[in-house]
């Protein structure tokens, strides 16, 4: 008998945008709104477990997943404060991603710093996200998961010769830290074009590997898998506080010989004294999404896409977007990117502007279209100080804990989960010597300096989009330069 309250997720985890929001249709919008199951939550175990996970997100499930795999008769218990794929895991924009979570340059210094060498750690990386990506889409099949996996890779399309610039750079880097040229390659204006027809496009690179999915799809497919296996899921369980043997929670105390924190950008939302945990190592970046009503057939000749590429484009303010599945356009992208002393966006609800904002990007990509809005929701990236995601495990005490993905977390987490449990077992793998290990991104400045260097960085990368469109430049923009340089993203 399983534990886990199966509640729908529906379709991609949204909220309704405002009825009176230029371009909304309100078709269909009450019947894809998730709807919350009303009945109590699971039980908590009163007897010790083995592995008690905090956080029902991908990470906490993979984590699940892998250790009922290995250990079938251990007692594993995951804790969710809201339901499953509540946070980033059923919110994203449905990426296996092979981008790597994190700065690259950082991680090759860090690695440095100790002796060892940098490069070749970092491609050892890459290459564990390569293998991250084909572990799970081996776990979808034999699980028998249908997220709606299309492996039509990653298009990363310019609109401006500066962007194009940035594209040969980046490429010129990807071949240094692991990718070949088999794995990503640059297109021409024409050749982008003919899978995606984004308006002035003039070239564009695409990373073969990654994946469409449906995040929802996948974790709620995810979570059936791990109850089926008696691991107990208790959803509606707040967490405040994680120690050395137990867990506080809002519904009484649970014990576990090993503890780990799967908790990502809701990491500052409990205490401890574990490495990776407290309220400064990782803030709550926003990200929300909108989705369009399905687009007549008409509209995808004019477009193509017939590949379902993950797609995004080469502006700071870069957005993300896939073709889904049952026909819609799917986009996201930073919009109101951070709330005061860490906020989070509860059920996931978007302010017109944001919504407008998007709106705006999509039509510049593809202008001329009849496309109506149907949803809108957000969602939260955890985001370290030095944007590289970290992986920590204090034996003393058996807590571990992985956090700040970045945006990257589709792919990152089963791989983070994995090095978990490999570093609970005590065992040395490849996975326990890349470089998130034990990565120290430093601490985030107190508020409001957090708040005020957040908003200004943003606001640097729109102004430098906005200079480069109008002019058509050739050369990334001085401005763009400098906010990379202070927020710790330039490689």
């Amino acid at each position: 008998m399983t534990t886990y309250r199966n509640g729908e997720i529906s379709h991609w985890m949204r909220d309704s945008i405002p009825p009176d929001l230029p371009g909304h249709s309100s078709a269909g919008d009450t019947a894809n709104t998730p709807a919350r199951d009303a009945r109590s939550p699971a039980p908590l175990p009163t007897e010790d477990q083995d592995l008690v996970i905090v956080g029902g997100g991908l990470t906490g499930l993979w984590a699940a997943y892998y250790a009922s795999l290995e250990h079938p008769d251990r007692a594993i218990t995951v804790l969710e404060a809201d339901e499953i794929g509540y946070g980033a895991s059923g919110r994203n924009g449905g990426w296996l991603s092979t981008l790597i979570p994190g700065n690259r340059a950082v991680y090759a210094k860090s690695v440095d710093a100790v002796g060892g060498h940098g490069i070749e750690a970092v491609r050892a990386f890459q290459q564990a996200m390569f293998t991250a990506i084909d572990e799970t889409l081996t776990v979808l099949d034999t699980e028998g998961i249908n997220a709606h996996q299309t492996q039509g890779g990653n298009l990363k399309i310019a609109q401006t010769p500066a962007g194009m610039e940035r594209i040969r750079t980046t490429y010129r880097s990807d071949l240094t830290y692991g990718y070949s040229t088999d794995d990503v390659r640059l297109l021409g204006a024409a050749e982008a074009r003919a899978r995606v027809n984004v308006e002035n496009a003039v070239g564009g690179i695409l990373y073969a590997r990654t994946t469409a999915v449906d995040p929802a799809l996948l974790t709620r497919g995810l979570a059936e898998a791990v109850a089926a296996r008696g691991v107990r899921i208790c959803e509606g369980t707040r967490v405040s506080h994680i120690g050395a043997g137990s867990v506080v929670t809002d519904r009484g105390p649970v014990r576990g010989a090993t503890i780990l924190s799967c908790l990502e950008a809701y990491s500052g939302t409990v205490t401890g004294d574990a490495p990776g945990l407290g309220a400064r190592q990782v803030i709550p970046v926003n990200s929300s999404i909108i989705v369009t009503e399905r687009l007549p057939e008409k509209t995808w000749a004019r477009i193509g896409w017939r590949g379902r590429e993950c797609l995004s484009d080469a502006a700071h303010t870069f957005v993300y977007a896939q073709r889904t599945a049952d026909g819609r356009i799917a986009i996201g992208g930073r919009g109101s990117p951070y709330a005061y002393n860490s906020g989070t966006p509860g059920s996931g609800a978007v302010d017109k502007r944001t919504v407008a904002q998007l709106r705006g990007k999509l039509d510049a990509l593809f202008p001329g279209f009849d496309m109506p809005i149907a949803h809108a929701w957000r969602g939260v990236i955890g985001v370290t100080r030095d944007w590289c995601a970290g992986i920590h495990f204090d034996p003393d005490t058996r807590i571990g804990v992985a956090r700040g993905y970045a945006g990257h977390g589709v792919t990152a987490t089963q791989l983070a989960a994995r090095t978990l449990l490999d570093r609970a077992e005590g065992r040395t793998t490849p996975r326990t010597t890349l470089p998130w290990n034990d990565h120290d991104s430093g601490l985030w400045e107190p508020e409001p300096l957090r708040w005020l260097g957040v908003h200004a960085m943003y606001r640097l990368f729109e102004v430098a989009d906005g200079w480069e469109q109008s002019r058509r430049a050739e050369r990334t923009s001085l401005i763009a330069r400098f906010g990379s340089r202070l927020a710790g993203l330039h490689e």
